[in-house]
């Protein structure tokens, strides 16, 4: 009975996520037609720019930056905790990161680890403001971070006035680039692409590691998990919730840090105008596809960059680039419905499963009926 009830939870599993794939795919179809585009030229031509070498090295990196940012929202959601903030989190550590590596020169490898560390700290740093907020005078984590945004926005904004240095060639202005000994090197994986992979792709699979192992195999993943479930019945089993939602929160703001690394210390070198922004809210995106699982997180976000990438090429074949928006978005909404039609489905299903198992069993005769 056991293998069978497996059985099924894994292809409802892999199923859903599916389902609302292809049901994207035919909004996305109508929505070419209603347009007056082409579908099938559509695909051909997603799928035969998606397929070239240097393509396939730009969705890695892409990739790269949206798996980490889908982990940090997900260590919040795995918690109950709606943090909405990581886009102003990653972007406060990648410029005092990117300020404070451009200032100092060190040995390669401490270099590295100097800004990697400053990152991850301000991170955590500028999350733990909205965790103090939450356990002290309950103000929601959504509108905390949602302010700390903006405020981060203008405050980098005013810093970097501070620090600027104009970037060459352009009205840009950016942090002092960071020498050499900060550049993470780049991995040649993809045959025939001129374009490497982010070096940091490694640091994401060990981050991506990392969280699978804390949430599923530790007492703290644990812990978290409960709360997350029921606050009430973790504070019955000795759980320190004000903690908790702290150290989660902390952590999150610490993965958010590593956010803008993979740009910083691979392509760019310092923090412009010009520094991807919106990273955040996409993160959000990808962790709700992936269903916060550190596994269905890759797929979910290799398949989001993947479109962001190819949106290039239907610009240049006259074809609006929204249609990958509209797209990005069915998927999102499907995903949420079908994931909870399945949840349903589910329920509905192990109640059936326990009626017919009480069924079988022989009702025990009332005490004393023998006698």
């Amino acid at each position: 009975m056991s293998p069978r009830v497996d059985l099924r939870r894994l292809v409802l599993a892999i199923g859903a996520p599916v389902l609302a794939i292809i049901f994207a795919s035919l909004v996305t179809a109508l929505v070419l037609v209603a347009a007056g585009d082409p579908v099938w030229s559509t695909v051909t031509t997603l799928w035969d720019y998606g397929s070239q070498p240097r393509t396939i090295a730009l969705t890695l990196n892409q990739g790269t930056t949206y798996y980490l940012s889908a982990l940090a929202v997900a260590i919040g959601f795995r918690m109950n905790l709606f943090n909405i903030g990581v886009d102003g989190q990653y972007r406060a550590a990648a410029f005092a990161a990117a300020a404070i590596g451009g200032a100092v020169s060190l040995p390669k490898p401490l270099h590295l680890l100097l800004i990697v560390a400053v990152a991850v700290a301000v991170g955590a740093m500028w999350a733990s403001i909205a965790a103090v907020l939450k356990v002290t005078r309950g103000v929601s984590e959504v509108i905390s971070t949602i302010m700390l945004n903006a405020i981060a926005t203008a405050l980098i904004a005013y810093l970097l006035r501070k620090v600027k240095v104009d970037v060459a060639g352009s009205n840009n202005i950016g942090t002092k680039p960071l020498p050499e000994s900060g550049h993470f090197p780049g991995i040649p994986l993809i045959p025939g692409s001129t374009l490497d992979v982010y070096g940091f792709l490694v640091v994401a699979v060990l981050a991506g590691i990392a969280y699978s192992v804390l949430l599923g195999r530790t007492r703290f993943g644990f812990d978290l998990r409960a709360t997350g479930r029921s606050q009430s019945a973790a504070v019955a089993s000795g759980v320190d919730v004000k903690r908790m939602v702290i150290v989660s929160m902390l952590l999150s703001g610490a993965i958010a840090g590593l956010v803008g690394m993979p740009q910083l210390l691979g392509s760019s070198y310092s923090y412009s105008l010009d520094f991807p922004a919106g990273l955040g809210f996409t993160g959000i995106a990808i962790a709700l596809v992936g269903r916060n699982n550190a596994v269905g997180m890759v797929f979910a976000a290799l398949l989001f960059s993947f479109l962001d990438v190819s949106s290039v090429i239907l610009d240049i074949n006259d074809i609006s680039k929204e249609i990958v928006l509209i797209m990005q978005g069915t998927i999102v909404l499907s995903v949420v419905v079908v994931y909870e039609l399945v949840r349903r489905y589910g329920i509905a299903a192990e109640q059936r499963r326990v009626s017919r198992e009480l069924t079988r069993t022989p009702a025990s005769e009332p005490e004393g009926a023998r006698a």
